[in-house]
């Protein structure tokens, strides 16, 4: 490999030369999602983070395993030990089976992606899929003498792995002593030794619906073991990446570590990535404060917050903006910024592709060539941008320089030749599109159109419903029905599926 690739490692919080396990092949492990709702801005931050980092290592000349798992079992409330599964509890209220719940929100979590030009990982493990790895995960951590059984369940001695390791806490920089003062009383801690433990496998209540047998208890694997589980079984231990949202660095990262070491001697990766949060004034969007913005809303503009639809690709080009590691603050502004200069850069590359152009053959050879030798440059400083750990923000940058010189020869301030022309449109091909996944939204894709449209659809059935117009509202449901459209009212307004 050419290319000198620095990537920010968490664990020793400075930028490293990337060095692969083996040469020429890459493993990367990406916590997915936890499939209980719609996926929200927050979701799209590490999927295009590290679709970005999966294009680039190909990009490069690697041969890459990208693993991103599904979390179907195992991911209780408030990320505690205690409380009810997520997706469980979808399912109750909703009536459904739990696995219903799961591959309907799988679903839609793909369809997303696909709109956001994501590209799916080599492999998609689900958690519920590997419940006999993380049991075999248990025992081993019990076997070290690093584990305990209490009451069916099995707990994680995080102290006793500190007096055998002095490993805990070395991701996230907490102390154990700090985190006995600081760690808030939950309901069963009484099964703990240490309120830091955290559960390996969980004794299911008797109202509890997904449970597997186990030689402690029918129940379900802790939230973290699935990680560790099928990062090692697909990647082999260590593997080289493993990323993220800084939201996972604790507990669920510094657990996996914890694991891993107890069951293997070994920490499970050698880089540890972590990307940033969206926020929404200085808050972090997620489900769990209310906060969020799903991405439907965005493509449709149905949120109130929202002062406008939003395309796929102004929602990708708005988080490239910004370095992986940084805050990402939401607000209409950034996103209408974001949708111009998208605007602007695919209008420089339709007017190289056009060939309108003019290719001046009789321009002075010093100024063909010193232009040739500046486009050359910006080629050489977009790698350079990519391999000082993935700065996107500088790429664009160049990206946008591109631009002007483009325009400057349509204008016919600037003379090119036919290389000059081909170089600009390699620079946009390679770096543009397939490093950082844009694409162009005007051809072939009418996804967001009729998602708009629709939108407005509803919306004049609802004022009908609201008028008590009946005979409207029934036949604009009967008339999409016809169309292959189904519409399901609930609580918090109609949606519509095909």
């Amino acid at each position: 490999m050419e290319q000198q690739l620095l990537i920010y490692n968490t664990l020793s919080r400075q930028k490293e030369l990337f060095r692969p396990i083996n040469e020429g092949h890459v493993g990367m492990y990406v916590c997915g999602p936890t499939v209980y709702g719609d996926g929200h801005l927050g979701h799209a931050r590490p999927a295009i983070t590290f679709d970005v980092v999966f294009r680039y290592l190909r990009h490069i000349g690697y041969k890459v395993r990208y693993v991103r798992n599904i979390t179907d079992v195992g991911h209780l409330e408030h990320d505690a030990d205690e409380g009810e599964d997520k997706i469980a509890k979808k399912a109750r209220l909703e009536q459904l089976e739990p696995m219903e719940v799961a591959q309907y929100y799988t679903n839609r979590y793909h369809a997303a992606m696909e709109r956001l030009n994501v590209l799916p990982p080599s492999i998609e493990p689900h958690a519920s899929g590997h419940i006999m790895e993380q049991i075999a995960l248990v025992q081993s951590i019990l076997d070290a003498g690093l584990a305990y059984v209490s009451n069916g369940s099995v707990y994680f001695d995080v102290r006793k792995y500190q007096e055998d390791t002095h490993k805990y806490g070395q991701l996230s920089g907490r102390v154990i002593d700090e985190m006995l003062a600081t760690t808030r009383e939950l309901d069963g801690q009484e099964e703990k030794r240490f309120s830091g433990d955290f559960a390996l496998w969980k004794k299911a209540s008797p109202e509890h619906i997904m449970r597997w047998p186990s030689p402690w208890s029918d129940g379900f694997p802790g939230w973290h073991a699935e990680c560790t589980a099928m990062g090692a079984k697909y990647l082999g231990s260590p593997f080289d990446i493993h990323g993220g949202g800084m939201d996972l660095v604790f507990p669920h990262h510094e657990s996996e570590i914890a694991q891993c070491v107890a069951s293997t001697g070994h920490a499970p990766c050698r880089y540890w990535m972590h990307n940033n949060m969206i926020t929404i004034n200085g808050q972090k969007m997620g489900k769990s404060l209310g906060n969020f913005i799903t991405l439907d809303e965005f493509f449709t503009g149905s949120h109130k917050l929202l002062a406008q639809a939003y395309s796929p690709m102004t929602i990708r080009f708005f988080i490239l903006q910004a370095h992986y590691r940084s805050t990402v603050d939401f607000s209409n502004e950034a996103l209408q910024a974001a949708e111009k200069g998208y605007a602007k850069l695919l209008e420089a590359y339709k007017k190289v592709e056009s060939g309108k152009i003019k290719v001046e053959s009789a321009a002075a050879p010093e100024q063909l060539s010193t232009l040739h030798s500046q486009l050359s440059t910006l080629r050489s400083n977009c790698y350079d941008a990519m391999n000082d750990d993935f700065a996107t923000p500088t790429v664009i940058s160049h990206l946008f320089e591109a631009a002007r010189i483009v325009n400057s020869a349509a204008d016919g301030h600037l003379q090119l030749a036919q290389a000059d022309i081909d170089e600009l449109r390699g620079i946009f091909d390679t770096f543009l599109f397939d490093i950082l996944g844009m694409k162009d939204e005007s051809t072939g894709d009418n996804t967001a159109l009729i998602d708009s449209l629709m939108h407005i659809i509803l919306d004049i059935r609802a004022t009908a419903k609201a008028n008590k117009d009946w005979a409207t509202s029934d036949r604009i449901r009967d008339a999409l029905k016809e169309a292959g459209v189904t519409v399901k009212d609930g609580k918090d307004g109609a949606t519509y599926s095909y």
